[in-house]
């Protein structure tokens, strides 16, 4: 995965609509009953889960790496 402004702003574009579909999911989940139903949506659920937290790993990883930026002389 790239360095730059670009591939950041990508993950973090993706983990934007990622917690959408977590939001999404668990409403459906609240919303709906039965067994089936109900293990569909934890398995999407966990699913959503799992590529947020890589997501957010490759983000902050990206973030480590970055200089720090600069603040602009007075």
């Amino acid at each position: 995965m790239p360095d730059s402004p670009q591939g950041l702003a990508e993950i973090e574009r993706r983990i934007s609509a990622v917690r959408q579909n977590l939001m999404e999911l668990e409403e459906q989940a609240t919303a709906l009953s039965g067994a089936a139903v109900e293990e569909l949506n934890a398995r999407r659920i966990a699913e959503q889960e799992a590529q947020l937290e890589l997501l957010t790993r490759q983000r902050d990883e990206i973030l480590a790496r970055s200089p720090t930026p600069r603040k602009p002389k007075s």
